[in-house]
C-alpha cells in the first residue's frame, strides 16, 4: 500500500489516523524485535491488511468482539491493527488468567472470535464454543498458528471500515484487584483524542527533528502497553524496539539506541539493580514515563542520582487513559515526585466531598473527571455505568487525592481501600508513605480488617531491603512517633514480597483476605 492509497482522516476510525502517521519510507524499520527480526511500516500495513480480510470474511456482525489471550508478538500488535481496520471490537485479554476466568469474560462479552495459543486451544476453545463463539484461531509468539495460515490466504488490498468518533473500539476488563471484572468501552475517538494529547504534552520528535525510537517492554493486553506506548509511537511514525518480556540488562543495551522508555514502577526498581546503569548507558535517552501504579519517591530520587534523568509520572485509568501528566517542557514546570502532575488538556479535573461538592485547594477527596477519554461505560452494566457518572456528566474515578495551588494532583489511595477506624478517615497511602521512608524498608501496603470495636484497623504488610532484618514492632513504634494514634496500624507483618497484578499494582484484595483473622 502506498502513502496515496491510505486512508483519509475523514474517517473517525482509529486505524486511519495511526497510520497516517507512518513515515514516507514505508521501507525503513517500523519495529525491531529482540530476537533480531525488522519490520517495516509496509509489513505493518501489508500483514493487517490481511488479516483484516480474513476477518471480514467470516461475515460476523456489526460490532462484533474479537478477544485475544496470546504471547507479546508484533504478529499480535497486526492482529489489533487488523480489528481497528475491519471495524470490529478489540478485546485483549492477560496471559495469566486461567479457566474460571476466562469462561467468566468470554461468557460476558460473547466474542465472536477468541485467538489463543496453540498450547490453550483445547481447554479455550471448549469454554468459547459453549458461550457461543463461532470461532477460535491460534497465534504463537514464533509466528506460527491457524490464524496466520488462515491469513496468508488474502490480499495486501484493504478498505478500511468507515467508523465515527463513538463507535467502539476495545473493551478493556478492570484488573479485578477487587470484586467482579467490569469492561470499560473505549471509542475510536477516546483513544486517538489521548493519543494526540500525549503526542504534544511528551514532545514526541518527528522523522525531521531527528525522531524517537521507543523502548516497548510492557506487555501488550493493557492500557499502557497497548494505548499509551504503542499508540505513540504509530502516531509519530517512531520505530519501536520490541521486547518480548523485560529483561533489565537487555533494556540497559538498547538505551544506546532509544530515546523514550515507559515503564512500571518495577521496572524502574530492577534497572537501578543494575550495576550497568550508568549517565553514560542513558546519555542517548530524551524521556522516561511511569505510571500503572504509585513510583515511591525513594525510586525518583534514586533514578535521578543515578542517570540524571527525571522521572515523568502520570496518572490514568482503564476507563479514561491518561488523565493527568507532569510536565515534559521546563517551560511548563517542574516533575515533582509523589505527583502525577496536573491534568492534560481537555480533561476537567476536581476534587469533591460529600454530595459531589468540590473541595478547597490542597484537601483529600474523591477524583473525578470528564473529557474526551473518558469511556463510553461498561459492558453489560447500564446500572453500574450510571452509579459511576454525576448528574454534571464527571466519571467517579474512585481515587482519592488532592490538587495543590498549581494545579498538581497527588493520589493519596482508592475510595475502597479506605480504612474507617472508630469513625476516622483513614488513608493507606499516607501511612504506606512514612513507613517506606523508615530505615531498611523497601516497600509496605496498608489494608484495613475488621474489628470488634473499631469497626476496622489498619495492617502493614512490609517488606525488608537486601540484607535488613526489620522488627515489626519496631516499626509501628517509629510510626507512633510521628502520625496520630488512630493512623497507626493495629499489626505489622514483614514478608518477602507483596502479591501484585500484572501492571505491578498491589492486590490488596487479597492482602485483606490473608490478614483479615491474622
Amino acid at each position: 500500500m502506498s502513502l496515496s492509497a491510505m486512508p483519509q482522516l475523514s474517517n473517525a476510525n482509529l486505524f486511519a489516523a495511526l497510520c497516517a502517521g507512518f513515515p514516507a519510507d514505508l521501507q525503513s524499520v517500523a519495529l525491531e524485535t529482540d530476537a533480531g527480526a525488522y519490520y517495516s511500516w509496509q509489513d505493518l500495513l501489508d500483514a493487517s491488511a490481511m488479516m483484516a480480510n480474513m476477518l471480514e470474511s467470516l461475515e460476523l456482525p456489526a460490532g462484533a468482539r474479537i478477544a485475544v489471550q496470546v504471547e507479546k508478538s508484533v504478529e499480535a500488535l497486526m492482529l489489533y491493527l487488523a480489528t481497528l481496520r475491519a471495524g470490529l471490537v478489540y478485546l485483549p485479554l492477560n496471559t495469566a488468567y486461567q479457566s474460571a476466568e476466562m469462561a467468566y469474560f468470554i461468557e460476558d462479552a460473547k466474542p465472536a472470535v477468541v485467538v489463543c495459543a496453540g498450547a490453550n486451544f483445547g481447554w479455550l476453545s471448549k469454554l468459547a464454543f459453549v458461550a457461543g463463539t463461532a470461532y477460535v484461531f491460534t497465534l504463537n509468539e514464533d509466528r506460527t498458528g491457524s490464524l496466520l495460515e488462515r491469513a496468508a490466504q488474502f490480499g495486501r488490498s484493504h478498505t478500511v471500515a468507515h467508523c465515527s468518533a463513538n463507535d467502539l473500539a476495545a473493551i478493556i476488563y478492570t484488573s479485578g484487584t477487587t470484586g467482579r471484572s467490569k469492561g470499560a468501552m473505549l471509542s475510536h475517538g477516546n483513544l486517538l483524542s489521548n493519543a494526540r494529547v500525549l503526542q504534544k504534552k511528551w514532545g514526541w520528535r518527528s522523522v525531521e527533528q531527528g525522531g524517537d525510537v521507543l523502548i516497548h517492554a510492557l506487555p501488550i493486553f493493557h492500557v499502557h502497553g497497548l494505548f499509551v506506548a504503542i499508540h505513540g509511537a504509530l502516531l509519530n511514525g517512531s520505530k519501536m524496539i520490541w521486547l518480548a518480556k523485560f529483561d533489565p540488562q537487555a533494556v540497559l543495551r538498547h538505551f544506546a539506541h532509544a530515546t523514550v522508555f515507559m515503564g512500571v514502577p518495577t521496572l524502574y526498581v530492577r534497572l537501578l539493580g543494575e550495576s550497568g546503569l550508568t549517565r553514560d548507558a542513558v546519555r542517548n535517552m530524551r524521556l522516561f514515563i511511569s505510571g500503572s501504579a504509585p513510583l515511591l519517591i525513594e525510586t525518583f530520587t534514586d533514578w535521578q542520582a543515578r542517570t540524571g534523568h527525571t522521572i515523568l509520572e502520570r496518572y490514568g485509568m482503564s476507563e479514561t487513559i491518561m488523565l493527568t501528566s507532569n510536565p515534559y517542557f521546563p517551560r511548563e514546570g517542574v516533575r515533582l515526585g509523589g505527583t502525577v502532575g496536573p491534568a492534560l488538556p481537555g480533561v476537567q479535573l476536581r476534587v469533591v466531598g460529600d454530595g459531589d461538592q468540590p473541595l478547597p485547594v490542597g484537601e483529600v477527596g474523591a477524583i473525578q473527571v470528564k473529557g474526551p477519554s473518558v469511556f463510553l461505560g461498561y459492558w453489560n452494566m447500564p446500572e453500574k455505568t450510571a452509579e459511576e457518572f454525576t448528574a454534571d456528566g464527571f466519571f467517579k474515578t474512585g481515587d482519592v487525592g488532592r490538587v495543590d495551588a498549581q494545579g498538581y494532583a497527588t493520589i493519596v489511595g482508592r475510595s475502597k481501600d479506605l480504612i474507617i477506624s472508630g469513625g476516622y478517615n483513614v488513608y493507606p497511602a499516607e501511612i504506606e508513605g512514612y513507613i517506606n521512608a523508615l530505615p531498611g524498608v523497601a516497600e509496605s501496603a496498608v489494608v484495613g480488617v475488621p474489628d470488634p470495636d473499631f469497626g476496622e484497623v489498619g495492617v502493614a504488610v512490609v517488606i525488608a531491603k537486601a540484607g535488613v532484618v526489620l522488627d515489626p514492632a519496631s516499626i509501628l513504634a517509629q510510626t507512633k512517633a510521628i502520625l496520630a494514634n488512630f493512623k497507626i496500624p493495629k499489626r505489622c507483618y514483614v514478608v518477602k514480597e507483596l502479591p501484585r497484578n500484572a501492571m505491578g499494582k498491589v492486590q490488596k484484595n487479597l492482602l485483606r483476605a490473608q490478614y483479615r483473622t491474622a
